[in-house]
């Protein structure tokens, strides 16, 4: 056997991204058109409804509705089918698989310290890279025109995410294996990113916003005490709904079973906890319909709160167009994503089968959570922004995929940003058109959107 050493692997992945411009150049990435025998977009959304609770989806419409950027957040699946129709490079990584704007954002590390990555998956599954990228452009050019940016404007913001991300890779790709694993984006380097006072107030507004979203303020939040005094979860409909158990028994079996998908350690962690009560919570734009609950648990010992949330993990949208996820359980299929993708995951993070057998996965309700008002951003916050995420996905790519490939499919040039910047104007387009469709469905009687968005 020949002894290979790192520059000859090194070599094989730069010949290997070389390869994939054959397959589609970067330039060819900005194209986009609706080709004949596109689907109907609203025939998409109604089939995602078959497996939701009927009397949410009307939320979903009314939400999807707003604007062309809620729009494109409630529609990852009609864009995965246009994706899917397209040549892509073959260089396959871990996906978010919906991977706009508001899908990236603040939480707390294991250790209590804030840090800024990806913070959605659900429909994550390998796929390849650029799926992501694309999502990720499309929203940059949509919130850019929502927020009265012209077509220029717009570009340059959705080709700074293009150079984020392209930037950091070709980085990761100089960098080892364990020094990219470790990186992270923490709150200090997001506020050193902005350079005017009054835009760093702003970020700063934020983060200590983020910090003081925990359980203890969700507690003085959702609940409110009972004639013993004990917290009980406000009825908040259709909104946030507690639920009465007809079987102690089911919920008993779906804790034990999130028990059992813990590390040890975290299950000591748990255990030292009591559920006090439930309820069903309406969330997001595209997960609307989906089934989610959140428990209030309190510390046996000090009575400290704890906000657990389960929510329904469906197949992912890109399932119908790659590879079949190798897990069956889709709770187990977003939890193994998202420990894989993020710098840093949720202590609690894990999954269970619920009744009929469909599938949850687990996570703290408020761990410090928070997210940007991208609607309120100025073309330079969106384009300074939109540069930070790409950066960030990068970094998510390059924990599963070949970096080093990926960096030499997208080179030194700025070729790949102006594609990005294209195919987002294009695609932006395209998500204009097909909320037109979601309104003149509406209109029809075809369906029912609820009168509020909530």
């Amino acid at each position: 056997m020949t002894n290979m050493t790192v520059e000859d692997f090194a070599g094989e992945a730069i010949e290997q991204g070389k390869a994939a411009r054959k397959r589609i150049s970067r330039s060819e990435l900005g194209e986009w058109g609706a080709g004949p025998g596109r689907e109907d977009p609203v025939a998409i959304l109604e089939r995602q409804a078959e497996t939701r609770m009927p009397e949410l989806v009307p939320i979903r419409y009314a939400r999807m509705s707003q604007s062309p950027f809620a729009f494109l957040r409630g529609a990852p699946a009609i864009m995965a089918a246009d994706l899917a129709k397209s040549e892509n490079t073959g260089l396959i990584v871990q996906l978010c698989g919906d991977a706009h704007l508001s899908n990236f954002g603040l939480y707390a590390s294991p250790e209590r310290n804030l840090v800024f990555d990806v913070n959605d998956f659900d429909e994550t599954l390998p796929g390849p890279f650029e799926w992501d990228v694309k999502r990720l452009a499309a929203s940059v050019a949509v919130a850019a025109r929502d927020n009265g940016c012209d077509d220029e404007r717009a570009a340059t913001a959705v080709e700074a995410a293009a150079l984020g991300y392209r930037e950091s890779m070709r980085m990761l790709a100089e960098a080892d294996s364990m020094t990219v694993w470790y990186e992270r984006v923490d709150a200090d380097q997001v506020t050193e990113l902005v350079q005017k006072p009054k835009q760093r107030k702003k970020v700063d507004r934020a983060i200590n916003s983020a910090r003081g979203k925990t359980s203890l303020q969700a507690l003085a939040k959702l609940t409110e005490p009972d004639a013993d005094g004990i917290p009980r979860i406000k009825n908040q409909p259709p909104l946030l709904v507690p639920i009465e158990l007809l079987d102690e028994k089911i919920v008993n079996d779906v804790f034990a079973d999130f028990r059992r998908s813990l590390p040890d350690e975290r299950r000591v962690l748990l255990d030292r906890y009591r559920r006090v009560d439930q309820a069903m919570k309406v969330v997001g734009v595209g997960s609307v319909g989906t089934r989610c609950f959140i428990a209030l648990m309190m510390d046996k010992e000090s009575g400290s709160p704890l906000f657990l949330q389960l929510k329904e993990a469906e197949a992912s949208v890109l399932a119908p167009h790659l590879k079949p996820s190798k897990y069956h359980h889709q709770g187990h299929r977003v939890v193994v994503g998202q420990r894989l993708m993020q710098s840093a995951s949720d202590i609690f993070l894990g999954w269970a089968t619920g009744p009929a057998g469909r599938f949850f996965y687990l996570r703290q309700l408020r761990d410090m959570k928070g997210s940007a008002a991208i609607d309120s951003m100025t073309h330079g916050e969106l384009a300074r922004y939109a540069q930070l995420c790409g950066s960030v996905l990068a970094r998510a790519h390059a924990r599963s995929g070949d970096r080093v490939a990926i960096a030499a499919y997208l080179g030194k040039s700025d070729r790949f940003d102006r594609a990005m910047g294209e195919f987002g104007l294009a695609y932006g387009d395209q998500t204009l058109t097909d909320r037109l469709s979601l309104l003149a469905a509406i209109d029809s009687g075809r369906i029912t959107a609820a009168r509020h968005a909530y």
